[in-house]
């Protein structure tokens, strides 16, 4: 598990064993062999390190591939944003974040405003936009960020971001037409399966109360 919040920047370079990661790699800590890292909002892990040119080794399978921009990055020997996995007795600043990527995104608009920017995405798969509500929290190239507002069923939405945020991670060089990672909040996932579980004709309701009026009910 991760929260979001961005560590480290580092370069990504395609190898016959899927990518290597290079760069001041420091605000990761002391990587293991077998260490999750996030690597642009994707759980990876370290396969291999090589500390005299300061990076390791991942492996990227072809579902990562498929439903991901690390590919792609790989071969333009991007930038790309990287977090340690989540220790319990860390603080969670962000929200929490599997690395398992729902699918890719377009920036559709960039908007510098006095004190932020204003960051446009749209799904490319519109039908993720059912997990994307105002104030909702969504994971973009793996940074932790706050939905601003939505428009078409939340396929479309945006984004307030902070200047710290802005110049700390792989977002300044974010171009209108760019794609990128999105993962939306997971628990709004599991909340959708349990309603679906909840109201199957094949489970009788006694069997899961969770419903939209026993959540009414009970404040949320």
């Amino acid at each position: 598990m991760f929260t979001g919040l961005v560590q480290a920047v580092g370069q990504l370079e395609p190898c016959s064993h899927g990518v290597w990661v290079r760069g001041d790699l420091r605000g990761l800590g002391a990587l293991a062999l077998g260490d999750s890292v996030a690597v642009d909002g994707v759980c990876l892990t370290v396969a291999e390190r090589d500390e005299a040119h300061r990076g390791f080794r991942a492996d990227v399978s072809e579902e990562t591939l498929s439903r991901t921009t690390l590919g792609r990055r790989a071969q333009a020997r991007a930038l790309v944003n990287l977090e340690p996995a989540l220790r319990l007795a860390d603080r969670l600043g962000g929200h929490l974040v599997s690395g398992h990527v729902d699918g890719t995104g377009t920036v559709v608009g960039i908007d510098a405003l006095a004190s932020s920017w204003r960051l446009t995405v749209a799904w490319q798969d519109p039908s993720f936009g059912r997990y994307v509500c105002e104030k909702a929290s969504i994971a973009l190239d793996g940074i932790s960020l706050t939905v601003a507002g939505v428009q078409e069923a939340g396929a479309v939405f945006w984004l307030a971001v902070i200047p710290h945020t802005w110049q700390s991670t792989t977002l300044r060089q974010r171009r209108v037409g760019d794609v990128v990672n999105l993962e939306a909040d997971l628990l709004a996932r599991y909340l959708e399966r349990l309603l679906a579980e909840g109201t199957s004709a094949q489970r009788p309701a006694v069997a899961n109360p969770l419903t939209g009026d026993w959540l009414a009910e009970h404040g949320w």
